[in-house]
């Protein structure tokens, strides 16, 4: 990732970030039946305790090249999920991604004692690169579920 790429907390106040976050991940993901508009923008909001949800965002040069998303699954298992993550096809191939990834299980681990993440992903080498395992594979489209466990889960 260059020196010119940092990696933040998408603030709430922050409409312009949530804008160009929006535009991102409408474009990326391309499938306006089940990422659409209004669910992204809904899930960007903030949730209350325990459900929080927080995104990522890399910016270069003030744009947004890419972000992602961790939300509570389940608060009574400590269960964490990276979601809605991308990255700007220009952007792409940088360590952007990774970066993304790096930042979102750092939140993670510095705010819960243990508990685990999942991601269903296409790139399983690269979560395994950070410690996940695979749990389940999709065969009809080639995602495959993923798990990082962490501290002392379910003690």
């Amino acid at each position: 990732m260059s020196e010119d790429t940092r990696i933040e907390e998408l603030a709430s106040a922050d409409l312009a970030g949530h804008a160009a976050v929006v535009r991102l991940l409408v474009e990326a993901f391309g499938d306006p039946e089940r990422y659409d508009e209004q669910r992204i923008r809904s899930a960007l909001e903030p949730a209350g305790d325990p459900f929080y949800r927080k995104f990522f965002v890399a910016y270069r040069g003030g744009e947004v090249v890419g972000a992602g998303g961790v939300k509570a699954a389940d608060w009574a298992s400590d269960t964490h999920i990276l979601y809605l993550s991308a990255v700007d096809r220009a952007a792409r191939g940088q360590g952007i991604a990774k970066a993304l990834i790096q930042a979102r299980m750092a939140w993670v681990l510095a705010n819960f004692g243990s508990g685990r993440i999942l991601v269903s992903s296409t790139h399983k080498k690269r979560f395994i690169a950070y410690g996940f395992r695979p749990f389940s594979e999709d065969k009809a489209d080639g995602r495959t579920l993923l798990v990082h466990e962490f501290g002392n889960p379910g003690a």
